[in-house]
């Protein structure tokens, strides 16, 4: 009887089989296919290669692999021939040179006992000096406070700043005894940085430079000069004949001022800088030429120990004149280089300059720090000992004191 429960939805009963009918189906196979055949030889040879490997192993398995002969190391033969003389301005160091050559090749003369030859020297002679440094400013013995900064003054010692701050005078060698000497002054230096530095470029450290009181930096423009072997001086603005038309710049010192007045302005210009020689005047012509207003000024500054140059622009000028009655140190430029700015004008007046210099002994020129003036200042002055002309320091061609002279070395 067929149990509808337990007989599933949808199918027939199966007919009951025999257990050896069963057993017969399941023993038999199905025919194996030609896709069959050729899976299983390829899996065999794949597992007969694995097997070779795993015995054998393969000998073009691993990382790409290189095999090197190494051999002993054997340095360099060195060449035997010495190598070629190198370019340049060095010199090879297997070079020998005797003291007498070495001597020649440097322009050192060396006096030795007896005339003899090199080694051996006992005096060495320079023909100039190589370099002079200037006394260090400001010197504490020769400043004192004032209401605008720093004033000069005489030193308890009595040094006097225009003795103390001068340029040594050196003459050359190759000068003869008792050549005559010229000296320049170049002014209006401290407003210009590239005039300045121009200037300290192109012309000789005897050359003396003059600095205008209105530079921002006046005071480090006026150290750098003195480094460089320049002495200074500064130049005060006084009052010309087309004033206030002309008008020189702030505290120029005028004739109309009062004793007070000249007093106060005077003392801020004395104050923008430390260091300098003297005062050297800009314009001036009226200022000069009235003695009233002249004698104070000039009082003061010998009571100071500054010295007062006339650069000559002004022909009535009474500062040479007053400064003898009052005992201050004066001069006054005998040629203003380049009142005609010209470039055969300038050459002219240098001319004039040399002359005066051979007539007289000694000869000052003053120019002012303009481009054209500088460069021919420059050549002017680098050849004068060609010519048998010593340049000097201004302050070598004071009326009185004449700055710290060197000795003529023998």
């Amino acid at each position: 009887m067929t149990d509808e429960l337990h007989q599933p939805l949808g199918l027939k009963p199966m007919a009951r089989q025999r257990p050896e009918a069963v057993r017969a189906k399941r023993g038999a196979g199905f025919p194996m296919s030609a896709a069959g055949i050729v899976y299983s030889l390829i899996g065999a040879g794949i597992f007969g290669i694995g097997g070779y490997i795993w015995a054998y192993g393969d000998p073009n398995g691993g990382w790409p692999r290189a095999v090197a002969k190494i051999e002993p190391y054997k340095p360099p033969a060195v060449a035997t021939q010495s190598d070629p003389a190198p370019t340049g301005t060095i010199e090879r160091r297997a070079e020998r040179h005797t003291g007498q050559e070495v001597e020649n090749q440097s322009g050192v003369k060396v006096t030795r006992a007896g005339g003899g030859n090199a080694p051996g020297a006992l005096i060495i002679q320079l023909d100039q000096a190589a370099s002079v440094s200037l006394t260090p400013a400001p010197d504490k013995r020769l400043v004192e406070r004032g209401r605008f900064g720093q004033l000069p003054r005489i030193g308890a010692d009595g040094a006097k700043p225009y003795e103390v701050y001068a340029r040594p005078l050196i003459t050359s060698q190759k000068l003869k005894s008792g050549a005559p000497r010229i000296a320049l002054i170049v002014g209006g230096l401290g407003l210009s940085n590239a005039t300045t530095d121009a200037a300290m470029e192109k012309l000789p450290a005897d050359v003396s430079f003059a600095f205008a009181p209105y530079g921002a930096e006046v005071q480090a423009d006026a150290a750098k000069a003195r480094a460089h072997g320049h002495e200074t001086f500064l130049q005060a603005p006084m009052e010309p004949f087309d004033y206030p038309q002309n008008d020189p710049g702030p505290h120029t010192l005028t004739a109309r001022a009062s004793d007070k007045d000249l007093e106060s302005d005077l003392s801020w210009l004395m104050s923008r800088f430390t260091g300098y020689v003297g005062v050297v005047n800009f314009l001036g012509a009226r200022f000069m030429s009235n003695a009233a207003s002249m004698t104070p000024v000039m009082r003061e500054l010998a009571r100071r120990g500054v010295a007062f140059v006339d650069d000559g622009s002004a022909p009535q000028s009474l500062a040479g004149t007053i400064g003898a009655q009052l005992g201050a140190v004066t001069a006054r430029a005998d040629v203003v280089i380049d009142a005609d700015p010209r470039p055969e004008a300038i050459e002219a007046a240098l001319s004039r300059l040399e002359t005066i210099a051979r007539q007289k002994g000694a000869a000052l020129g003053f120019a002012s720090a303009i481009p054209l003036s500088i460069d021919h200042v420059g050549r002017f002055a680098r050849g004068l000992e060609r010519r048998g002309v010593a340049l000097a320091p201004a302050s070598a061609l004071l009326s009185r004191g004449g700055g710290p002279q060197a000795e003529r070395r023998p």
